[in-house]
């Protein structure tokens, strides 16, 4: 009797065992099929999309006197989305959207005559822009799943939601400080456009974009110089 229960108890225990490993086979199967999917996603995949910052600086001299700028303070802030599509190993398309603040700090010197010839503390002008910008890119040697070398031909235009003309006086001996912003100038380009190009590797990249439109508008456009007309500078790529 007892050798009866010994194999029955033997045998369950045996059963109990067995079930789990056909399930984990089973199981085991499932992922492997799962992982072979392909993805149409990712930094060289048929489509990908990600966020960016961009500095770029002012670089050249305007078209006359009048309007000297402080290099190294002048330049654009620049936030967005940008959007790519392969075409192929090779070549892919794209389009940014992004938020831009271009700020001319002005130079007070004799010569000054932007807006005004008066000479201040200190001085600039901003504009705050929403900017399209179309791109042809040229892709380097072959990659995995990496954004790789790649050199983007550009094409951009924006629109000036906001512009405006800030200076601070000079202290006097009853005020320490007065400052002013002049809001919706009036002489100030509202529809910029140019090109440019965009050298990159990874998520780094070094760009140049050169203006096409002209800084100001009406008769304004006779009374100023027009300001450099280039920005060069760096992006990082956020993904």
């Amino acid at each position: 009797m007892r050798a009866v229960l010994f194999i029955c108890g033997l045998g369950v225990a045996l059963m109990q065992s067995a079930l789990p490993a056909r399930a984990q086979r089973v199981l085991l199967r499932a992922d492997v099929a799962q992982d072979t999917l392909q993805a149409s996603s990712g930094p060289n995949r048929t489509y990908f999309s990600h966020f960016y910052l961009g500095y770029t600086a002012v670089v050249g001299r305007a078209s006359g006197p009048g309007a000297d700028l402080l290099f190294g303070r002048s330049g654009e802030f620049q936030v967005g989305i940008r959007n790519k599509y392969r075409l192929s190993q090779a070549l892919a398309v794209g389009l940014d959207l992004r938020y831009a603040r271009l700020g001319y700090y002005l130079e007070q010197n004799d010569r000054k005559a932007v807006p005004t010839t008066t000479r201040y503390a200190r001085e600039h002008l901003s504009l705050s822009q929403v900017q399209g910008e179309a791109f042809l890119r040229l892709n380097a040697g072959r990659r995995g799943n990496a954004i790789g070398h790649y050199l983007d031909l550009l094409g951009w235009a924006g629109w000036v939601m906001g512009s405006s003309h800030y200076y601070q006086e000079a202290a006097t001996a009853t005020i320490k400080k007065r400052q002013t912003t002049e809001r919706g100038l009036s002489y100030m380009q509202r529809w910029p456009y140019g090109v440019g190009a965009r050298l990159g590797s990874g998520r780094l990249a070094v760009v140049g974009r050169y203006r096409l439109s002209s800084t100001f508008t009406g008769a304004a456009q006779d009374r100023y110089p027009e300001l450099p007309r280039w920005l060069l500078g760096l992006e990082l790529g956020w993904f």
